[in-house]
Formats: C-alpha cells, sequence, structure tokens
C-alpha cells in the first residue's frame, strides 16, 4: 500500500518538509522513495544546478531513512530521483500514473517564496486531477529537525459513517499497525438540520436536543465497532463524538489530542464527488494545523 512514494520537491527549503514523511515511511516499512523536481521552460538553463540539488536531496534522504530502518544495511533503503521538465502539476500526476506510485507526499507551499504550492496552485491542482493517496504537509513555521522523533505517531481518522467515507481506513491501518501508532476516530453530528422541501423555498429546522443525543448514540456504536477492528489488529485506538460543525470539530480535535496527521476520504460528506472548494477536506487543509492525509474512494472519479 505504501510501496512507492513520491515527493516533489522544488529547491525550497519549505517544500523539503515533506521529507520526513517519507524517510519514516522508508525506513519502517521498506517504501521506495522517489524525488520529483519539474523544471518549467524558463529554468532549462539551470539544469545542472537541478542534478545538483536533487542529488543532495537523495543523500540527506536515505540517511533520514536509515534513522528509522531496523535493517543496518543501506542497500534496503531506495531512494530514486527523477527530473523533468513542464508544467509542474501535470508532471508531478503524470508520473505518479505512469510509475504507479502508492502515495504522494506534498508540501502545501514552497518555491522560496516567489509561488506558492497552494489550494489553487500545484498542490491544488495534484489533489484534484490524480487518483493517487495524497499526503500534504504544511510548510508554515515547520523546520526540517522538527521531526527528529518520529512524524506518525497519532491519526485522527474523520468518519461520517458511510462506506466511502471509510475508503481511508485501509492505508491508516498499515500505518498504525507498522509504526505502532495511536488511531482516534470521529464522527460528528452535524449542526445544519435536515431539509426539507416545502412550496416554493427549502427550509431547515433544526434537530431537537433529544434527536441530537439519538444520533450520538448511534454514532457512538458505529464507531465502537469500527474501533474494534482496529483492536483486532492490535492498533491503540479511542473515538469521540461531537456535534457541531463538521470541519471545525475535526480542526479542534485534531489541536487537542495533538495528532500528527487527519486521514479522510474524500467521498461521503455531504456526497461530495470532488476535492472541491467548500468541502470539509478543503476547510481542514486551509484552517487546520495538522498533516492532511486524503484517500479518494474508489466510485470518485477524478473532473
Amino acid at each position: 500500500m505504501y510501496e512507492k512514494i513520491l515527493v516533489p520537491l522544488d529547491g525550497s527549503e519549505l517544500a523539503e518538509v515533506a521529507l520526513p514523511y517519507a524517510e519514516e515511511m522508508a525506513g519502517k516499512l521498506g517504501s521506495e522513495v522517489t524525488l520529483l523536481h519539474v523544471c518549467e521552460s524558463a529554468e532549462a538553463q539551470y539544469h545542472h544546478m537541478h542534478q545538483l540539488y536533487i542529488q543532495k536531496m537523495v543523500a540527506s534522504t536515505k540517511r533520514g531513512a536509515k534513522k528509522y530502518s531496523e535493517k543496518p544495511d543501506d542497500k534496503a533503503i531506495t531512494v530514486r530521483s527523477s527530473i523533468l521538465s513542464g508544467h509542474p502539476a501535470e508532471q508531478i500526476v503524470d508520473f505518479a500514473e505512469k510509475q504507479h506510485i502508492d502515495l504522494i507526499v506534498i508540501a502545501t507551499h514552497g518555491w522560496s517564496g516567489i509561488r506558492r504550492w497552494v489550494l489553487g496552485s500545484v498542490a491544488d491542482k495534484v489533489v484534484r486531477a490524480t487518483k493517487r493517496p495524497v499526503a500534504l504537509i504544511r510548510a508554515k513555521g515547520v523546520h526540517h529537525h522538527t521531526f527528529a522523533e518520529g512524524t506518525l505517531k497519532k491519526t485522527l481518522i474523520p468518519l461520517d459513517g458511510s462506506k466511502e467515507g471509510e475508503a481511508v481506513i485501509p492505508y491508516v491501518e498499515e500505518l498504525a499497525s507498522r509504526l505502532k501508532g495511536e488511531v482516534v476516530l470521529l464522527h460528528v453530528v452535524p449542526s445544519p438540520s435536515p431539509v426539507y422541501a416545502v412550496p416554493g423555498e427549502t427550509v431547515q429546522i433544526p434537530y431537537t436536543q433529544a434527536e441530537v443525543e439519538l444520533l450520538k448514540v448511534d454514532a457512538g456504536s458505529y464507531l465502537e465497532k469500527i474501533a474494534n477492528a482496529f483492536k483486532d489488529k492490535h492498533i491503540e485506538v479511542k473515538f469521540e463524538v461531537k456535534a457541531g460543525n463538521t470541519g471545525n470539530e475535526i480542526i479542534k480535535l485534531a489541536d487537542k489530542v495533538h495528532a500528527d496527521l487527519v486521514a479522510m476520504s474524500t467521498h461521503g460528506w455531504s456526497g461530495i464527488t470532488r476535492w472541491a472548494l467548500g468541502s470539509t477536506a478543503d476547510k481542514v487543509l486551509n484552517a487546520g494545523n495538522t498533516p492532511l492525509l486524503l484517500v479518494r474512494s474508489p466510485d470518485v472519479t477524478t473532473k
């Protein structure tokens, strides 16, 4: 599931905050890592400099992965590199598809402050276009040495009760079991009320407190079943049920439990079929403080 990991780099320290995540997976999961640098046409004259940079990053990533490896042999850690020319997002998506990449790990901005891999730019285009799981790592205020003790100790999984929303679970199961991590499950009973159509308009009638409590009981039973499946795999797990705005509650709980990763499917939240602006995943990425793993559920097609 994590055999091949792709890390796009643009030459900036900000983009390199994605590397510790790939290093830990390479060391502990035996993943093969490919570092990809895409030169736009205007940068072609600096190709040699790009080669030197990417070679330096390969050596650094191997050293970082070795810290996590239980195997003393450097040959057990595979870090490759590739330099391509063209539009960054298109080349990243195309490379990931052709090379059958299992996970793209990308910083949410970079480009040395000139351009940014932000929503609406390279990272956004990648997550919208690729079928591959994407881990989006926040670059703001983060330094490489921050991750010396490990990056993926605790994962928060928001679930909405749908099978589509559960698509992310196998990815977290493998991470947690192999990295000896802890999992926190969350279901949010939404504050918006059910919608009723009346002649000429659509209205919302608030849930009563009794209805909210019933929904919370149902959600707790659902999460308990999911939690038991994790326990069967000897994974430490707990769960919480909240009521309120879904995105806000995810962000608040991630901060409260000091989650290292929020992992969620891109389908199931109110029937969304893409990572559209305004979706729960988008809100968690923009307003949250935690790296975000997004897994496209099998029935969701790119647009």
